[in-house]
């Protein structure tokens, strides 16, 4: 396994999409930091991974943990080129009118705030290291862009993620840090495993849905980080094919 040279960072890696693309970057040449609450899942990645990996781990949604992650890997590397926002939370799948506050705020503050800091982070580190810039990958969803039934925190989450990525890929051109986003529908992760056994539809019937293999996400986010920097994938749609998205609503 060759080394890049270069330093990605994978929040949420200890399972799913995220340890699926932290082991692509490891396989593609990149030294993958890899962050989550839960320590032991982190150490399997690394071990996994080979090539250098590195697990810290970290909480995305609170200030001084993100500062602690992004100051370790200053300290380790001297940079950061890739940063795959990845870790994410859902809400009970129930009526808006019964969704307990403490359940909207533990969405926001995961799948949003915590964007937020680690952009903000490696903002940071990018526009003064040397060469500048990087690049920044964020996890949105098909929920980016359509809901499903009783998904308001998950949707309005992805919905600003969206945002966030577009204010990014903006502000970022005067550093030459480049942002995309990969919106993902129905992989096969744990998180998908109710796909399999039914899910609520918009007309309310139970209906089963396809899935795909995760290897062909962590292969399109491997892709949008090996472009040079004056290329850009700002929104990238990857689903299973028979998924019913097309028409949804």
């Amino acid at each position: 396994m060759s080394n890049n040279g270069k330093i990605a960072l994978v929040t949420g890696a200890g399972t799913g999409i995220g340890k699926a693309v932290a082991l692509a970057l490891a396989s593609a040449g990149y030294t993958t930091v890899v962050t989550g609450r839960r320590a032991e899942p982190l150490e399997e990645v690394v071990k996994e991974a080979g090539n250098g990996a590195v697990a810290i781990p970290s909480d995305i949604t609170d200030e001084a943990s993100v500062a602690a992650l992004f100051g370790e890997i200053k300290n380790r590397f001297g940079r950061l080129d890739v940063l795959f926002n990845n870790a994410g939370v859902n809400a009970p799948n129930v009526n808006i009118e019964d969704l307990p506050f403490a359940q909207w705020k533990a969405v926001i503050d995961t799948n949003v705030t915590g964007v937020f800091l680690c952009t903000q982070a490696a903002f940071r580190i990018m526009k003064d290291q040397k060469p500048m810039g990087g690049r920044i990958i964020n996890n949105g969803s098909i929920s980016a862009v359509m809901p499903r039934p009783n998904s308001a925190p998950y949707t309005a989450s992805k919905h600003a993620v969206l945002g966030l990525t577009r204010s990014t890929a903006l502000d970022g051109r005067k550093y030459d840090i480049a942002c995309g986003q990969i919106d993902i529908g129905n992989t096969e992760t744990p998180m998908a495993a109710k796909m399999k056994s039914g899910v609520l539809q918009p007309d309310l019937s139970i209906k089963v849905e396809p899935t795909f293999d995760v290897k062909h996400v962590a292969d399109a986010v491997v892709h949008m980080a090996n472009l040079p920097l004056d290329a850009n994938v700002l929104q990238m749609t990857i689903m299973a094919t028979k998924m019913p998205l097309v028409g949804r609503g």
